[in-house]
């Protein structure tokens, strides 16, 4: 198998009670779901999402098709459980998955996690965020810097379970001698910049467990505002066979904390916030964040409009009073 490593780190972080991350390390089979819908529902969600791959079949002839595949039973499961189960309504998934396949890995994603290809000392972002942070970027409507900070990064405009069917983003890379391959959910790429993300698998490239639990520490140092979920694997055309690997849940908090990590919790726990909206209604989002600016929430325009009235009143106040000290 040309898997010669892999490794793997989770993390409630430091504002989370609840590891919402889920993540399957099954070589030649490696994947993370990042669940959203508030209470428990997200950790469900991406429970559901690991269960669909882990004992998932398919006879599809390739890679991205035998993804597809999965991801779309993901979908059936977490779709039919949030319609039956009201304490379930409108929870989905982030999925970020790679099949290694000889030196060919296929990725599936939906969502805002990520995959990144290290090759030699350069750094890749193999997958697009489904986000709509990332869509006002396309649009030209912010720049990369507002985009880093901006308030709604966590509103994502695609996600598994939400809709009876998903459109999966699917392709192949031709790996190299040495390619480190990285899925991370979106707790780790908000907090940590691609330079720092390269250079901690650079310096790693070795000690691939040693380095998912240095990305899980500088993401929590970040300031650790989401669950953290790393899995790393590394490329070699004359890698030995791999012991069997059962796929492994997200961690329930319970386990050993990796190196520096300190709990500050919020209170109370602010958890479940990523929201899932249209690509048709990110005009109106757009619009409304305009309203509001890049460093405040979404615009509410029935809060502009009060404030508008407010404003209106306040002039005819002052009006009447100028006309009766006038009289």
């Amino acid at each position: 198998m040309p898997v010669e490593a892999y490794a793997v780190a989770s993390d409630t972080g430091r504002r989370r009670r609840r590891n919402e991350d889920n993540y399957v390390v099954a070589p030649p089979l490696f994947a993370v779901a990042d669940g959203m819908g508030g209470a428990q529902a997200g950790e469900v969600a991406s429970q559901l999402a690991a269960s669909a791959l882990e004992g998932g079949n398919s006879d599809a002839p390739d890679g991205p098709q035998r993804i597809d595949e999965l991801i779309q039973e993901a979908n059936r499961r977490i779709f039919d459980r949030a319609s039956t189960d009201p304490s379930a309504s409108g929870m989905g998934t982030t999925m970020t998955v790679a099949l290694v396949e000889g030196m060919t890995v296929a990725i599936g994603h939906v969502g805002d996690s990520r995959a990144y290809l290290v090759r030699g000392d350069q750094m890749e972002q193999l997958t697009e965020d489904h986000s709509l942070v990332n869509e006002l970027l396309k649009s030209g409507k912010l720049s990369e810097e507002e985009a880093q900070v901006h308030p709604q990064r966590s509103v994502i405009t695609r996600a598994v379970g939400t809709d009876p069917d998903v459109d999966v983003d699917g392709f192949t890379i031709e790996a190299e001698e040495g390619d480190v391959f990285l899925i991370c959910s979106d707790g780790l790429s908000d907090m940590v910049e691609d330079e720092e993300i390269l250079e901690v698998l650079h310096q790693n490239r070795d000690d691939l467990d040693n380095a998912v639990k240095a990305l899980v520490a500088a993401a929590n140092r970040g300031g650790g505002e989401d669950n953290i979920t790393a899995v790393a694997f590394r490329i070699s055309s004359e890698a030995s066979s791999l012991e069997d690997t059962v796929a492994m849940p997200a961690l329930t908090g319970d386990e050993e904390e990796p190196d520096e990590q300190t709990r500050e919790y919020a209170e109370p726990d602010p958890g479940g916030d990523t929201m899932v909206v249209p690509p048709d209604e990110i005009e109106t989002e757009a619009s409304n964040t305009v309203l509001q600016g890049t460093t405040g929430p979404v615009g509410n325009p029935k809060r502009v409009r009060v404030v508008l009235i407010g404003i209106v009143v306040l002039a005819l106040v002052a009006a009447l009073v100028v006309w009766l000290l006038s009289r």
